[in-house]
């Protein structure tokens, strides 16, 4: 489904063709250069499958085939949107210092500690007061043993392993089960409901106004998700624990066309608000750890059970299922688990050191396979009446990145067409940045409000 030339992109909607609304949908359109980053894996393709399921749905949900359609300088400059963003000329800050890989008695580990609470949890597990002392900690224990204890002190971290090991591990059944996009359609219709079922809007620029998405995520993959769907046009409201805030330009960077607030679970009148906005919405988006928000009556099955109607969308790190399944963790650290930073890794004068991807693709890849879900669930809500849920997880996105063929090898890269950097005012002083990865009818689609102030809209729908 290209014009830009005889190479293809992967198809990455089979998950989503598992719902009637879906299976006769053509592929959206793609344009524009092919390979632009270069690399032992095809990210291209992984970066403009995703984008394209995410079009595709949203055909699908409007019911205007090839209305949106995928621009490959875009998809390329939204999935290093972070790298693009200047608040006041200010480039965001990277990785903390106590991040990145580390040399262990036998090898490598990738630590993140770009939280504080991460940070301080690092430096427990390791006995270390300083930032040396976290690397004369490491180089006295193996990869493995060091991921154990860090792991055992709720900290971020992963062992840099060979592809091979990896594939020989328990987590690769739980990492590569079931299609990329996991999706599930209630069986029970919804009753006693007084509220009119949403549907979309005629403006093709915002289809999904009047819809109500509550933004339970954070970090990249599952914020970039929701920052989609308010610039198409929906209710985005984001909500953050206000003991661990999140980083500001993170916040910036995905906070576009969106809310925020603040909520505490475990204060009653702060639940008891959340539970409200979920009787009335039409979408929950989650991005916590397996497990974590079913003591709070928000995991997928209480949230559908009471509301059949409802479409839940949830992401973790490392899967639903398999012996990690309840372990932080974040790109960086899928990627030196599953064998990427080993893939990418090159020899330097001082010795061979494990790589990355040239962007935080399992984040962002996801990010898009998630609102490409609601999507499709919304289509088959159209149809049916009834909600559904739908998983993914940065360890899956991974596989379907090693799956993806080879072909690419050796072939030239092109420069895309950078697009144009868009400003806005905003609280936190001018910031510049790139817009979302679609085309309406061949014109960008925009982001039409910058970020608000952090946590400080009201538990309540606009």
């Amino acid at each position: 489904m290209s014009r830009g030339g005889m190479e293809s992109v992967p198809d990455l909607t089979a998950g989503l063709r598992e719902v009637e609304a879906l299976r006769g949908e053509q592929r959206a359109v793609w344009t524009g250069s092919r390979r632009w980053w270069g690399g032992g894996l095809d990210v291209e393709g992984l970066a403009l499958g995703s984008v394209q399921a995410a079009a595709t749905a949203l055909n699908a949900l409007t019911g205007h085939p090839g209305k949106y359609s995928v621009d490959s300088g875009l998809t390329a400059a939204s999935f290093d949107s972070l790298g693009y963003l200047r608040v006041d000329g200010r480039k965001p800050q990277g990785f903390a210092p106590t991040s990145g890989f580390r040399r262990t008695a036998d090898g490598w580990i990738r630590l993140h500690a770009n939280y504080p609470h991460h940070a301080a949890r690092l430096m427990k597990a390791l006995s270390a007061t300083v930032p040396k002392d976290v690397d004369r900690a490491l180089l006295s224990m193996t990869s493995l043993d060091a991921e154990s204890v860090i792991a055992a002190h709720e900290g971020a971290a992963a062992a840099v392993r060979s592809r091979e090991e990896w594939v020989s591990s328990a987590m690769l059944s739980a990492a590569s089960s079931g299609s990329w996009i996991s999706l599930s359609c209630s069986d029970v219709q919804s009753v006693g409901s007084d509220s009119t079922p949403w549907v979309p809007a005629a403006n093709p620029f915002q289809p999904l106004d009047g819809l109500k998405v509550l933004d339970l995520t954070r970090v990249i993959a599952g914020p970039t998700a929701t920052r989609l769907l308010g610039a198409l046009g929906a209710d985005v409201l984001r909500i953050d624990p206000p003991v661990l805030p999140e980083l500001i330009d993170a916040f910036i960077d995905t906070g576009f066309d969106k809310r925020s607030a603040e909520a505490d679970f475990r204060k009653n009148e702060d639940l008891a608000a959340v539970h409200a906005l979920v009787a009335s919405a039409d979408v929950v988006v989650t991005g916590y750890r397996d497990g974590s928000l079913g003591k709070f009556g928000l995991s997928m099955d209480a949230l559908l059970a009471a509301r059949p109607e409802l479409v839940v969308v949830a992401l973790t790190a490392w899967g639903s299922i398999g012996p990690w399944k309840g372990r932080r963790g974040f790109d960086s650290l899928v990627q030196a688990a599953c064998g990427v930073a080993e893939r990418y890794g090159q020899q330097h004068d001082d010795g061979w050191k494990p790589g990355a991807l040239p962007v935080q693709a399992l984040d962002h890849a996801t990010g898009y396979g998630l609102a490409a879900a609601v999507l499709a669930l919304l289509a088959e809500r159209l149809r049916t009446g009834t909600g559904g849920t739908a998983k993914l997880s940065l360890a899956r996105t991974a596989e379907e990145l090693f799956a993806l063929p080879s072909f690419h090898k050796g072939r030239p890269v092109s420069p895309f067409d950078e697009p144009e950097h868009l400003e806005a005012d905003s609280p936190y002083g001018r910031v510049r940045f790139v817009g979302p990865p679609l085309l309406v009818g061949g014109a960008p689609l925009t982001y039409r409000q910058p970020p608000v102030r952090y946590g400080t809209s009201p538990l309540a729908w606009r």
